[in-house]
């Protein structure tokens, strides 16, 4: 037999159970030194979080947001897909004020109830995520986000669809009471779909998934120890052995809000064949400039269980709603007017060096219309704008710059551009630098307790230097001086004087200096023997 064999689950049962303890109401505590980051889930919240989650809690019991809140709250944020704003909004008021009548009057939970969940299609990068991570942060209820394509059908490699659920929990900081009116958004879910040719076998990523999906986004327990999780199932049966008030070890997905969402490239295309066939309606008016995802607003269920999704699955979807494209207009609007706006990130990340920046609307235009080409949404603008900052990120912090210009041309050039403003800030530069060649001085004196007195050839060699071979004074100074500090001390024995003057020569050649400094208090010293040896004859 083998000496190698399958990697044993248990090889890591010691590591899991020192976490474990570590985490545990057994283990830790004050005198183990575990902090609360430590305990992870099975850690009781301070009561600050808990008042917190009980602030949330009372939100939720009192909801009474409308619809139209929710839009202008949205709008401020995404641009355009105002037909997704309003059947959101009134899907998650809908979906939330049954949760209230539900707390209020608790009969109402063993009635039928047909829950919202929600069918997202649209191209990538025009919102779909960033409107439903708005729409949890302004209710206040935890949001879990993930990709389809990452489960698989219980049994096989990858995740488990309850591990959505699981993860609620967690950014619930364990709070199952608070986790259970929670979002849970579901990204890629086209790309799961079932191929035609695949129903003769197995679909491990596809239909299982899909089938798996089912109870959970309708109504169902999970529990909130995973089987492949040992460290978990030791902690659950160590809390019952404890005894006492029992936490909860499953979840109910009754008010748990499911949204779902992908580009369905290619149920746009079916849809679009579909309905070009008419001779009337939208068809006969569509042109061959109408962007394709257009076309997915006119999505039926039977399209979308063509495509390759299951029935019940599209039945468990009942609002579905189709984003547009956003134009470069829109991308335009994206850069000036959001709230969440990318350049309003590169502001704060220039402003971290206390550089701001002005950026004339043609720009902003210019940088609209190349994103737009990106065919991405709006995440075409950071592809953009980062190729246009690059090096201005890069260079203008080590600069005395603290203020530059974004037009049309510095879009068109970047790299021009930053020349062109290096160049007419040349004698700023230059002051830095002289102020950094005593900043490295300073540090050289605290790090040694020697003062290098540079003179103005001295500095004047080191900016030189440094501009040719593009290398800041600080590495220079670093690399020429890197053990200067030794020969000094050696020069410093029996000796007072700690100020070291540096002349253009010394940064030439730092080695050859000490050197001949060394050499001069050899002679020195020899010359000083001789001379007290030849007083002692004479005496």
């Amino acid at each position: 037999m083998s000496e190698k064999t399958p990697q044993d689950p248990f090889e890591q049962l010691p590591k899991q159970i020192k976490d474990l303890l570590r985490s545990s109401p057994f283990g830790g505590g004050a005198q183990s030194g575990v902090t609360p980051e430590d305990r992870g889930s099975s850690y009781t919240a301070p009561d600050s979080e808990d008042k917190a989650h009980e602030e949330v809690l009372d939100r939720i019991r009192n909801f009474n947001l409308r619809p139209r809140e929710i839009r202008d709250h949205l709008d401020r944020f995404v641009i355009q897909q105002r037909e997704a704003k309003k059947v959101l909004s009134v899907a998650i008021c809908d979906h939330y004020n049954h949760v209230r009548r539900c707390l209020e009057n608790p009969a109402l939970r063993e009635r039928d109830y047909a829950k919202q969940n929600i069918l997202l299609l649209g191209p990538t990068g025009v919102g779909k995520t960033y409107l439903m991570r708005c729409i949890a942060r302004m209710i206040g209820v935890p949001f879990v986000r993930a990709d389809a394509t990452k489960f698989s059908e219980t049994g096989y490699m990858g995740g488990d669809v309850e591990d959505l659920v699981r993860d609620l929990v967690k950014a619930a900081d364990g709070d199952v009471d608070l986790a259970q009116y929670g979002i849970v958004y579901i990204d890629e879910i086209d790309k799961i779909a079932q191929s035609s040719g695949s129903s003769g076998g197995r679909d491990v990523s596809g239909r299982g998934v899909q089938i798996n999906l089912l109870k959970l986004m309708e109504e169902t327990d999970v529990s909130l120890t995973s089987q492949n999780d040992i460290a978990s199932q030791m902690q659950a049966m160590m809390e019952m052995q404890r005894g006492g008030k029992p936490r909860k070890r499953t979840i109910n997905t009754r008010h748990i809000l499911f949204i779902v969402s992908g580009a369905f490239d290619k149920l746009a295309e079916s849809v679009k064949k579909r309905i070009q066939s008419s001779q009337i309606g939208f068809g006969a008016g569509a042109t061959a400039d109408t962007p394709l995802s257009e076309f997915l607003r006119h999505a039926q269920s039977r399209d979308i269980i063509d495509y390759g999704m299951e029935p019940e699955f599209v039945g468990r979807l009942p609002v579905r709603v189709a984003c547009q494209s956003l134009t470069a207009s829109d991308l335009q609007k994206v850069l000036l007017t959001s709230e969440g706006s990318i350049l309003q990130q590169y502001r704060a990340d220039f402003a971290g060096y206390k550089i701001d920046f002005d950026i004339t609307p043609d720009a902003v235009a210019e940088i609209a219309r190349r994103a737009h080409e990106e065919n991405t949404g709006a995440r075409g603008l950071m592809t953009v704008l980062e190729q246009v900052f690059r090096n201005f990120k890069f260079e203008l912090p080590s600069t005395g710059i603290t203020s530059f210009k974004i037009d049309e041309s510095t879009v068109a050039k970047p790299e021009a551009a930053l020349r062109e403003l290096l160049s007419a800030n040349a004698d700023e530069q230059r002051d830095v630098l002289r102020s950094e060649v005593q900043a490295f001085a300073d540090r050289f004196a605290e790090d040694h307790g020697f003062t290098l007195a540079f003179d103005e050839g001295a500095i004047t060699a080191l900016i030189e230097q440094s501009l040719a071979i593009d290398k800041t004074i600080r590495a220079l100074c670093e690399e020429r001086f890197h053990d200067f500090h030794h020969g000094l001390t050696l020069l410093a024995k029996d000796d007072t004087t700690t100020t070291i003057p540096i002349t253009a020569e010394v940064v030439a050649d730092p080695e050859k200096a000490l050197s001949h400094w060394v050499v001069e208090r050899f002679r020195h010293d020899t010359a000083d023997s001789a001379k007290t040896a030849t007083a002692a004859e004479s005496e």
